[in-house]
């Protein structure tokens, strides 16, 4: 098969076979920031935002993505001009191995695209579906609860 997606506002053209999930064509096109982690859609180390929807890109048939806009952590920033929400984990030293911080960032993302001001019970909530096995979680919310304050100073 062959389709196009919008990843970080980049027009890509892949070809897949028909039974590829979204996460290997990511990986096989060049998006290793999209990590692969239990292939169940447990663990959220695959998470992207597929048309706004934080999803478990390990759980999505490629083909039914075709024409979709799917951002990567890649999209929101860089280590030289990181997005608030990336300067929040630094700050809040909420970075361990990393491996989790990608999908992590991203679900903050989504969290406070539409909802500026969460309380700790909504953070737990958009945070659901993500492991981290190094933090124990304390300085990832706390960096979710900078973010916010970093998200509203940026409006």
């Amino acid at each position: 098969m062959k389709g196009i997606f919008i990843i970080n506002a980049n027009e890509i053209e892949a070809s897949f076979p028909p039974d590829a999930v979204l996460l290997d064509v990511l990986r096989d096109n060049g998006y290793p920031e999209v990590h692969r982690g239990c292939d169940e859609g447990m663990c959220g180390a695959c998470s992207i935002l597929l048309d706004g929807k934080l999803v478990p890109s390990c759980q999505v048939l490629a083909a039914s993505a075709i024409g979709s806009v799917i951002i990567t952590i890649t999209a929101l920033g860089s280590p030289n001009k990181p997005h608030p929400i990336q300067q929040a984990f630094v700050d809040a030293g909420a970075i361990q191995c990393g491996y989790c911080t990608p999908a992590m960032i991203l679900a903050a993302y989504a969290l406070l695209k539409n909802n500026p001001d969460p309380t700790e019970d909504d953070i737990k909530i958009a945070l659901d579906g993500n492991v981290c096995r190094c933090s124990g979680y304390v300085k990832i919310m706390e960096a979710v609860k900078l973010a916010s304050n970093y998200w509203r100073d940026r409006a």
